[in-house]
């Protein structure tokens, strides 16, 4: 992500309101209509009130019956409770209906951009300070969609007919109220730049303050924090991100609190002001007692709500606006693109002098290797920790772009083909496989959900349970104590499984998915080396005829490859069977000798 775009205020305001009315154009229309028609209501409650303290005052000096005064009094009253009804109306719609389906739709916008930016970008620091940004401002985008529309329509059709009828009692007193509010809208200019470092600035504190929450309150941590004495090492971190988080707001709400009573006074003195014109064109006859009894008392709320726009609206936008920016800047980072075709694994896995740098480091992960996996072939990719085993098969599976040399999966190159198509017929298990909180059946067919009728309903919404039954047998997973409705979250109400099972599922769910070319990313990692060896024979036997891979550190399993590739330093240093690198001094042999005790 590019932190040098710079996107100007006007600029963030036409994309949000765009987003809003492309995603939710309905909703767009008729909060347009609710606040035009309340604000209508509103200056016609002023013109009313006019209308009615005129025909008083005749009717005080005798000129006017009293039931005279009764038809400009429902008038008024009618005007009132239908400003009301529209006020009420455009709450519940504005500040209620629309602001929740707002929330939802811009935070799936965010997601669904997230699936289709360049994986390799999650494994960036920067990137993933970004992206907590990114996800702070999606809720404020929501006030940067309404507000510009709200301003025009609701507070501009207010200003407009107000202001023609002000003016036309007396041209100074329009002047005077829009004068004494410049200096606030030049205060919330500075409040904007202030805000903006401030959320630059507490972006990686907030990551890391949401972290230490995690490790504090997260089921996962619970039980090594509370053995091994570790809660309080991580309250302590914990409440010292919160202290700067706390510490950097305060400084920022410090700077801005000065500006905030220069608008008060400002506000005060006009209003002052305009009382004092209103005062003398009244006694100099300029004006009726009514138009003086209906200005004076809307003055207080046309100054509330000039105080409202700028303070809490404009405000608030600009308290945001550095949230809004980094959402913006997101939505337009550069997409994973390319063409669609159909992987045919007939044709093999093949790479080609590939190299790959994670984003923000120096060296090279994978440095110049070539391999070529054929049709039907499995191969284990063995090493020790750090060597390169999972970057090499994220690039072989398309998940990372090279970024040297080629990789041609089934036929297409991996740098050319969209990822749909890369990830098609294909499946794996890894080593840090999810533990999904849905039912039994859902964790299984969650690999393969884009063959799943979509008029069905939670684990109902699967393929056929004879399908499901037949993975979870060949991962030798037991259903007679777990039925495959089952919720595996015991915070939603279900049960937990033991480690061993939950690793069972995750093969079940690997292999449910209908592949050509399969890959056990190190899935046995926390399993005895005997467990490892029963699970590696089992997947031979269901790879069979598929291209395969076998990544491990642990040499037992290796042995069931047809072709073993040893890696170091991100680079492949030999291949061959089992036999042939444990007859050949170097790397492989030695490892297998420090193994070999495991597997007697």
């Amino acid at each position: 992500m590019n932190k040098k775009i710079k996107y100007p205020f006007f600029i963030l305001l036409l994309r949000s309101t765009a987003l809003m009315f492309r995603h939710m154009p309905l909703d767009g229309v008729i909060d347009t209509f609710l606040s035009v028609f309340n604000a209508v209501f509103f200056a016609l409650a002023i013109i009313a009130t006019q209308v009615l303290f005129d025909a008083i005052a005749v009717a005080a000096g005798g000129g006017m019956s009293f039931a005279e005064c009764v038809r400009p009094l429902l008038i008024l009253g009618g005007v009132t409770f239908g400003q009301q009804i529209m006020n009420g109306l455009h709450n519940f719609h504005g500040g209620s209906v629309m602001w929740l389906k707002a929330r939802g739709v811009f935070g799936a916008i965010l997601q669904q951009k997230l699936q289709r930016i360049d994986p390799a970008n999650f494994e960036d620091v920067e990137f993933q300070d970004n992206l907590n940004k990114a996800k702070e401002g999606y809720a404020a985008l929501c006030m940067f969609a309404f507000i510009p529309i709200f301003i025009v329509t609701f507070y501009g059709t207010y200003f407009a007919t107000v202001g023609v009828y002000l003016f036309s009692l007396k041209p100074i007193l329009l002047a005077v109220i829009m004068l004494a509010f410049i200096p606030a809208m030049l205060a919330q200019i500075v409040r904007a730049k202030v805000f903006t470092k401030l959320e630059a600035e507490s972006a990686p504190l907030r990551r890391e303050h949401e972290y230490y929450q995690r490790t504090l309150t997260d089921r996962e941590y619970l039980k090594e924090t509370r053995i091994l004495g570790a809660f309080n090492f991580f309250h302590r971190l914990f409440m010292e991100s919160l202290s700067l988080l706390v510490k950097k707001t305060w400084q920022a709400e410090r700077k801005t609190a000065l500006l905030q009573l220069v608008l008060n006074v400002t506000s005060f003195a006009g209003m002052a002001v305009a009382t004092y014109l209103l005062f003398t064109a009244t006694m100099a006859g300029e004006i009726s007692v009514g138009a003086f009894a209906a200005v004076f008392a809307a003055l207080g709320q046309i100054f509330y709500v000039m105080q409202e726009i700028i303070t809490q609206h404009i405000g608030g936008m600009n308290r945001d606006i550095g949230k809004v920016e980094n959402y913006i800047r997101m939505l337009d980072m550069p997409e994973w693109t390319g063409d669609f075709a159909v992987p045919d694994y007939a044709l093999g896995v093949v790479a080609e002098d590939v190299s790959f740098t994670y984003p923000g480091r120096d060296n090279a992960a994978v440095d110049g290797v070539s391999l070529t996996i054929a049709a039907g072939e499995t191969i284990a990719i063995v090493g020790e920790n750090g060597a390169g085993k999972s970057t090499l098969v994220r690039l072989l599976c398309g998940i990372y772009r090279p970024s040297a040399g080629t990789v041609t999966a089934g036929g297409i190159g991996t740098a050319e083909s969209a990822q749909a198509s890369l990830y098609r017929r294909m499946s794996g298990v890894f080593q840090k496989y999810q533990r999904y909180k849905m039912t039994l059946s859902e964790n299984v067919v969650i690999s393969d959900v884009g063959a799943l009728p979509h008029d069905r309903q939670r684990h109902h919404a699967t393929a056929d349970d004879g399908r499901i039954n037949a993975a979870l047998k060949e991962a030798e997973f037991d259903t007679s104590d777990v039925p495959l409705d089952t919720m595996l979250s015991p915070e939603f109400g279900g049960i937990d499984l033991s480690g061993g099972l939950w690793q069972r599922l995750a093969i079940a769910r690997g292999l449910y998915r209908t592949s050509r070319f399969i890959v056990l990313d190190e899935p046995t990692a926390a399993i005895d080396p005997i467990e490892e060896t029963r699970v590696y024979t089992q997947f031979q036997r269901l790879a069979a005829g598929k291209c395969a891979v076998v990544v491990t550190h642990r040499l037992g399993s290796a042995k069931l490859a047809d072709r073993v590739v040893v890696m170091d330093g991100g680079k492949i240093v030999a291949t061959g069977t089992h036999d042939e690198l444990v007859a050949r001094p170097g790397k492989y042999a030695d490892m297998w000798q420090a193994q070999a005790q495991w597997y007697g």
